[in-house]
């Protein structure tokens, strides 16, 4: 798998996150009201990526996974408080959860798939 795929695959776990967050809360899914709560936390996969490649790392250990996720929601939190739309501390234990569990899980997963394959 290449490194711009485990990117891909990474911000898709983000907007699910933020997709079912907004739903739960009913905020809805507009285009508008996800980018507004997304892009902090883009920001923050952006920035963790920066610091993989500079490392030069696949990106595809739990390690790696690990500083994905801590970067992504510290500068992403971050972020929010500065653009005046607030954090609460389970909303910071609930990202740090889902995203460890989807961003470690998929690559927990094909760490599997290919230890099966001959």
């Amino acid at each position: 798998m290449q490194r711009s795929q485990r990117v891909i695959i990474d911000l898709l776990c983000l907007v699910v996150f933020v997709a079912i967050g907004r739903s739960t809360h009913d905020h809805g899914v507009a285009l508008s009201g996800m980018f507004k709560t997304l892009w902090p936390f883009v920001v923050g996969l952006g920035a963790s990526w920066t610091i993989l490649i500079r490392r030069r790392c696949s990106g595809a250990s739990f390690a790696d996974a690990a500083l994905i996720v801590v970067v992504t929601v510290a500068l992403g939190m971050t972020l929010r408080v500065m653009a005046g739309q607030g954090t609460a501390v389970a909303f910071i234990i609930v990202a740090l959860a889902f995203l460890s569990l989807t961003m470690g899980g998929w690559r927990l997963l094909v760490h599997g798939w290919r230890r099966r394959r001959p």
